[in-house]
């Protein structure tokens, strides 16, 4: 699977979770917990969407490739998980995912700066 593949079917992925949770997890969840299920999947789409912007570059960088899907099981993962349980804990692994995001951009940031 390239990264392109994966990005797709982690784009549809975040569109079919928002489905999900705009349909059959409104009359479930109070409104924090749609509030969390709402920004997973911001940041789940978003970043898939940056993964396939990363995944056309010439020579896609890996290690950012890589720290974006990190960042998506991670931030977006644990989310989806606390939306759903209610654990507060699982908000301790949230960060995790927010410093994957940061440090894919770093990264690509220095690639794209020294690829002149």
């Amino acid at each position: 699977m390239t990264f392109g593949s994966l990005a797709a079917a982690l784009l549809a992925i975040a569109v079919a979770l928002g489905a999900f949770g705009a349909h059959a997890l409104k009359a479930r969840f109070d409104a924090y917990s749609m509030g969390i299920w709402e920004k997973a999947v911001l940041y789940h789409f978003l970043h898939a969407l940056g993964l396939l912007i990363v995944s056309q570059l010439p020579d896609p960088p890996k290690v950012t490739a890589w720290l974006l899907v990190a960042g998506i099981v991670f931030f977006s993962g644990s989310l989806y998980v606390l939306a759903f349980t209610g654990i507060p804990i699982l908000g301790a692994v949230t960060p995790i995912g927010g410093v994957c995001f940061i440090a894919a951009w770093i990264l690509l940031a220095v690639k794209l700066s020294s690829s002149k």
